[in-house]
């Protein structure tokens, strides 16, 4: 049964739907030899190549949907690669063959806390979708005098440059005089929201954290530009929420499950071990690599590998998501 093009390789892990209609419309994108366009529908068996690069269309019963939390450090950006070499929010994810990871939104240069990653291009696709109203949650500390009448104006609402904006809810955090913590919470994902909307009040945002997406909290005790893989119940609340049908695998054994303290413990030795051996000067090229791998690899044990099979079986070794396929069990 044939699908439009872009559902098909946004599911497939080729980006999201906004980025593929974006390249398809640019006419980056050909199917059978021919330039696509947009709207088209394909079927599976067809060669679809990107920017000439021939990509793999998976059967929707071989792709498992992984979701990963990603606690992003202030300095690093929501980009593949900056020209300049400044470190992204990729740099440490975990490497895959045969799909890539998609970003749920994005945070600023300047912001931190907690960003999604998916390899379902589609789900990645409607989470950002404002009209499914996904709560985002920020703390946040403002440099200025904020008053009562502020508050209220931010919650009833104000007239940005790209139309009007308004926190669904505002919460004092704590804080002494013109330096104060608020829990401030949006259902929408627009460029830098938080902080236009307290500049139009007059004062400035000196720190701003994402602590919650959805139900999906920012762990404590997960490290800055550390990752950890969501479980089979929290993918499938996410898919839920965007009337996206149950996933049945997931590459998390809950037989061999560790507690959240050794997880992250292990991460954070990793994380200062990267950066001792990153910042050693005359370090050759290959032992940067070196360190750049051990460091992609630091939180893996969120992410189990079973044992080699018998070489007659003519298994790899690879690693295999856990449970029932979505036509039947494995």
């Amino acid at each position: 049964m044939s699908e439009k093009l872009q559902k098909i390789l946004a599911r497939s892990g080729h980006g999201s739907r906004r980025e593929l209609e974006a390249k398809i419309a640019a006419g980056r994108v050909s199917v059978n030899g021919v330039v696509a366009t947009l709207g088209e529908r394909v079927d599976a068996d067809a060669k679809v190549r990107i920017d000439g690069h021939e990509v793999n269309i998976k059967p929707l019963e071989d792709l498992v949907c992984r979701v990963l939390m990603y606690h992003k450090p202030e300095g690093e950006l929501c980009t593949r690669k900056d020209p300049e070499g400044r470190p992204t929010v990729y740099d440490r994810l975990p490497r895959m063959q045969g799909a890539r990871w998609v970003a749920v939104g994005r945070l600023d240069v300047n912001t931190s806390g907690l960003l999604l990653f998916t390899t379902d291009g589609e789900l990645a696709n409607r989470l950002m979708h404002p009209a499914h109203q996904i709560e985002r949650e920020y703390a946040v500390r403002v440099f200025g005098e904020v008053t009562d009448e502020m508050l209220k104006t931010l919650s009833k609402g104000v007239t940005l440059e790209d139309g009007p904006a308004a926190f669904k809810e505002i919460k004092r955090g704590g804080g002494e005089g013109i330096n104060q913590w608020f829990n401030v919470m949006l259902t929408e994902g627009r460029n830098r929201e938080v902080r236009r909307l307290w500049e139009s009040q007059g004062v400035q945002v000196s720190r701003l954290i994402r602590v919650r997406y959805g139900s999906i909290k920012l762990e404590q005790g997960l490290p800055q530009s550390g990752w950890g893989e969501l479980t089979l119940e929290q993918v499938n609340y996410l898919r839920k929420l965007v009337q996206l049908p149950p996933e049945e695998r997931s590459f998390i054994d809950p037989n061999r499950s560790e507690t959240r303290q050794k997880r992250y413990s292990r991460a954070r030795r990793n994380q200062q071990r990267s950066r001792v051996l990153s910042g050693k000067a005359g370090a050759t090229s290959e032992t940067k690599q070196s360190a750049t791998k051990r460091s992609d690899k630091a939180p893996t044990e969120l992410v189990r590998k079973p044992k080699p099979k018998p070489k007659a079986t003519g298994s790899k070794g690879r690693s295999k998501p856990i449970g029932k396929t979505r036509a039947g069990t494995r």
